[in-house]
């Protein structure tokens, strides 16, 4: 548990807050007053695109969770990490198992400083931008942070599995 003095420096989730620390980052961090759930609305909070912002997915390979790192203007091609990971099945997991994984709600996981050591796949898509705004552990914050750092701090590996569109 994180004293009160550490959750009133950052606005951060503690247990992100610790995770920038443990790495020296101290990245742009923003507080909104209504929830970012969604890659829109985070967005239209900080005022870029949509492409911008990084999601944070939860799935499940043969039963073993699994980050994807996507960005908020694409859907990941389930097939496509399914292929990648070598896999029978890919899954969406439930809101459960994403807390027991990341320690964070839906919509709050960011891209490291998880509960659990888990497999980390990020597309590659999110080098196509300068900056990338990811959950800082909560539905009201976000980060910014370039991609390669983000993915290095990830551990991600990097991947193609978006859908692809027509």
């Amino acid at each position: 548990m994180s004293s009160p003095e550490s959750s009133a420096q950052s606005p951060a989730h503690p247990q992100f807050a610790a995770a920038l620390a443990a790495l020296g980052l101290d990245p742009e961090i923003r507080r909104f007053p209504d929830e970012t759930r969604t890659a829109v609305q985070a967005a239209e909070a900080i005022g870029c695109e949509p492409a911008e912002i990084v999601k944070s997915l939860v799935f499940a390979a043969d039963g073993v969770p699994v980050l994807v790192l996507m960005d908020g203007s694409s859907r990941v091609d389930v097939e496509r990490v399914r292929t990648e990971l070598g896999a029978e099945a890919v899954t969406r997991v439930d809101a459960k198992v994403v807390r027991e994984t990341t320690g964070y709600a839906i919509g709050g996981v960011p891209p490291f400083g998880h509960r659990t050591r888990t497999r980390v796949l990020a597309d590659r898509g999110l080098l196509d931008h300068a900056v990338v705004w990811a959950a800082a552990g909560n539905p009201h914050t976000v980060f910014a942070l370039d991609p390669k750092s983000l993915i290095a701090h990830a551990g991600g590996a990097l991947v193609d599995v978006r859908e692809r569109t027509a």
